[in-house]
């Protein structure tokens, strides 16, 4: 499997060629290890933050941000996005509090301060 790649790991945007036969890969056009591991994993197992908003039971009109707190797989991006959309919390909520857990083996977490 070839690929082409703009890696997303620093600022710099490396444009990666990615060659991938069985357990043998090759990545070409990175400029540090870190872009070679992102090209190989976005190529075999791509994982994704999820970030979204969840409803406020106790304030009118208010909701708070929320993310995973590791990536998880991209084929699983909407059944996480329905779990969070059935979700609402109570205030007061902090930055890190544990909203919903072990979600494809991570945490669902608030962004942002509700007090």
């Amino acid at each position: 499997m070839k690929r082409e790649l703009t890696c997303i790991i620093c600022p710099r945007g490396c444009s990666l060629s990615v060659d991938i036969d069985g357990d043998k890969s090759t990545v070409l056009g990175n400029a540090c290890p870190k872009g070679e591991k992102y090209a190989v994993e976005e190529c075999i197992h791509p994982t994704r933050t999820v970030t979204s908003i969840v409803r406020v039971e106790n304030r009118k009109n208010t909701m708070v941000s929320v993310k995973t707190a590791s990536p998880v797989p991209k084929e699983s991006i909407f059944h996480v996005m329905e779990l969070i959309k059935k979700t609402s919390v109570k205030a007061p909520v902090r930055i890190g509090d544990i909203i919903l857990t072990n979600v494809y083996g991570t945490n669902i977490i608030v962004t942002k301060d509700i007090i």
